[in-house]
């Protein structure tokens, strides 16, 4: 069925590794089209696991802090064309 929204679920993290694969399976599948990481320049696996676990995700090069991470996120999410 195809949704009049494009829906994009966007996770701000930093050194997630631990908490990413269980937080992804808590998403429902059938409520989002795509999923995407940004990740504030973690010291952990998390980029490596998200890939992995085949999400979209953009890497800050140095930390920005929350508040700049989600805006990456809305900013990505956007750009892919979500509502």
């Amino acid at each position: 069925m195809k949704r009049a929204k494009k829906v994009i679920v966007v996770m701000p993290a930093y050194n997630a590794e631990k908490t990413l694969e269980k937080t992804l399976k808590d998403i429902p599948n059938d409520w989002v089209d795509e999923i995407i990481l940004t990740d504030d320049c973690s010291q952990d696996g998390t980029v490596e696991l998200a890939k992995k676990l085949g999400l979209q995700v953009f890497v800050h090069q140095k930390n920005m802090g929350y508040g700049a991470n989600q805006k990456t996120c809305y900013d990505e999410a956007f750009k892919l064309g979500g509502d």
